[in-house]
Formats: C-alpha cells, structure tokens, sequence
C-alpha cells in the first residue's frame, strides 16, 4: 500500500495540452474515483501513474518517491482494464499464475496467494475453467485476482465495468468495494459512471477539460457542489439550474417573472439549483410546472416539463394523475437550493433563508 501525490502535473501531446497542472494527494489505504466526460484526462491520468504514459512536467510521488523516471514495472502497480486482457487458451488458475510464474515466483508462496485470491474474489469452482466458459463478471473476478497476486502499492482501475449490465456492474461495484475493505489497498479507480463514483469511492475526484474541478466525500460533493459543471454532473437525474435575477421585490425572479424562494444577492445574473428529488407538489402557488412526459417508476414518478422556458425534471414520491399539458404547481424549501453566478458557474456562498 502506498499514498499518491500529484504536483502541478502536466501532459502534453505535441502542442496540444490535455492535463493542465494538477494537485492531488491520495492517501494510503484511500479508495479515489476520478470521473468526468470522455475526453476530460481522467485516463491520462490513470496511465501517467502506471508509466504507460510519460509526464511531461510536474511531479508525481507514489510512496513518496519521485516516481516520474520509473519504468512500469519497477512501480509496484496493478493495473485492472476494462478489457479483461485475459489469455483466451489458457485456463483461470494459468492466467492467475502467468504473472508470478514469469517473475520466478516462489512455487509454495505462490500457491499461498492463489488460494487467498480465489477466496477473496469466489474463483475457487472457476479454476480450471477457459475465459470463454466465464460470465463477464467472472472474466473481471480473473482480471482482478490477477492484480491482487502482484500484491501492489496501488491498484489502478480503468472503467472495468463498462462492459458489463447493468445487474452485473451493480454487483461488481460491491465485489470491488468489499475487495477494498478485506484489502485495504489504495485504489485508484476511473469511470465515467457517476453511480459507480458515488457508491464506491471514500473521495471522488470530479476532472474536466484536463483540470480538477472538485474534490471531496461524495454527499459533500453531491451537497455543495463548487460550480455548476460538478452540481449538473453529479447526480441521476442531474440537478435542474434556473435563471434567475433580482426582481422588483428584493427576491429572486425567473426571466418569466415566476418567483423563487430566495433572497437576490448583490450582482446580476444567477442560475438556482434544485435537485429533482428536492421539489414536491404544492398546495397553492408554488412553481408552475408545465407537464410534458410523465414516466411512473412504481415507487417515484418522473415528470418531464418546463417552468417558463426552463427544461426542468422533478422526481416525486408519489403516484400522480398528469397528462401533458397540465400545470403542476411545485414548492422547494429555501435550504435545498443551490445558488451560482451565471457568468463563471461559480457557487455562491451564503444564508438561503427565505
């Protein structure tokens, strides 16, 4: 096991600049998740500490070494594909051991740690067995008993589960987890899953564009989110942002003149944010919700509509009888909005009494 530290990390490929100078610092035993868009650097990233990939400046420490110049496999990592990367022709106890065996591992010890393993990760039935007779889930099982015979400082995971359903991802996410906790390794883990980085990460990591947006325990980020990028990008459905300025009453206003439950800050524009599951139905008054699909889930029901002009969608713990076309009057209380500047994104702090 071992902590990771990034200082003013860069990467470059020619003229193009993809990660713009990160700082981050992992703890040992600490389960991080990096999510963000395609494209965003979060595999770059991944590479630059396994060594596949070169830093072009900046400073990168595993176990507080300098780690920049040290080839791949001097780096005492593991690293978990998405791809399984399994030998097709050989069965799962051969593509467990191919590591061990080619490093002139101690036959006795090795076996030790197969044993310890299979255990781990309920391989044991699957030993003698080809990849091709294994689940997807059991193809990763294989994948990921092969990192723990490295016995690493690091684990490194990029996006393992996107090939899998969404039962079998739902079902790994816990394995994964339940590794860490038997483990207590040091997990680095990338995704562009936000489930995945909610349920599973002590810190995630939220990168865009080749930066580091936020960092924090997931309900803090999901709670107060620093920008508009993070409040939109954690979150399933993802939190609804209306415009809103200072109306004539000292109060925040939509564009349409609909009020909302705030007090207006010095400054222009603004975007409000509220989380789908925060609306509920109002008695009187309230937010005009225009119906426009109505999606029932059993225990929620889904409303797609607009306030104004604004697209909005509200999760609601009731059943409800909508039709398109329908106003439905929505309340939110004051302390479950969320307020930013319109210009930067940035999150506004202060009171939101009403």
């Amino acid at each position: 096991m071992a902590e990771l530290s990034l200082h003013a990390l860069k990467k470059r490929y020619g003229p193009l600049d993809i990660l713009h100078g990160l700082d981050l610092d992992v703890r040992d035993g600490e389960f991080i998740v990096l999510v963000g868009p395609s494209g965003c650097g979060k595999s770059t990233l991944l590479r630059m500490i396994a060594g596949l990939d070169t830093v072009t400046s900046g400073e990168l420490r595993i176990g507080g070494k300098r780690a920049n110049d040290i080839a791949p496999q001097k780096r005492n990592i593991a690293m978990v594909f998405q791809s399984y990367a399994l030998f097709p022709h050989m069965s799962v106890r051969e593509n467990i051991l191919y590591g061990p065996k080619v490093r002139g591992d101690d036959p006795k010890r090795t076996e030790e740690r197969l044993k310890k393993a299979a255990d781990i990760l309920n391989l044991g039935p699957y030993l003698d067995r080809k990849p091709a007779q294994l689940s997807g889930g059991q193809r990763q099982r294989v994948a990921m008993g092969r990192a723990i015979m490295r016995e690493p400082d690091l684990f490194l995971f990029d996006e393992p589960l996107s090939n899998l359903d969404a039962q079998l991802r739902m079902q790994m996410r816990t394995e994964i987890k339940a590794l860490h906790q038997t483990l207590g390794s040091t997990i680095v883990y990338v995704t562009h899953d936000q489930i995945e980085a909610m349920t599973m990460a002590d810190r995630i990591v939220v990168m865009n564009a080749g930066r580091i947006e936020q960092v924090g325990a997931p309900l803090e980020l999901y709670d107060r989110p620093a920008n508009v990028f993070v409040a939109g990008f954690l979150g399933s459905p993802p939190m609804n942002l209306l415009p809103a300025r200072r109306g004539a009453d000292g109060r925040l206003a939509m564009p349409d003149g609909t009020a909302l439950p705030l007090p207006a800050p010095d400054g222009g524009e603004f975007l409000v944010g509220v989380r789908p599951e925060r609306f509920r139905r109002a008695e009187t008054g309230g937010l005009p919700l225009r119906v426009g699909v109505v999606e029932p889930t059993g225990a929620e029901t889904h409303v797609f509509g607009t306030i104004g002009e604004t697209p909005v969608r509200v999760v609601l713990a009731e059943r409800i009888a909508a039709q398109r076309g329908d106003l439905l009057p929505l309340a939110v209380s004051p302390e479950h909005c969320h307020l930013f500047e319109a210009a930067s994104g940035r999150r506004v702090e202060r009171a939101l009494a009403a």
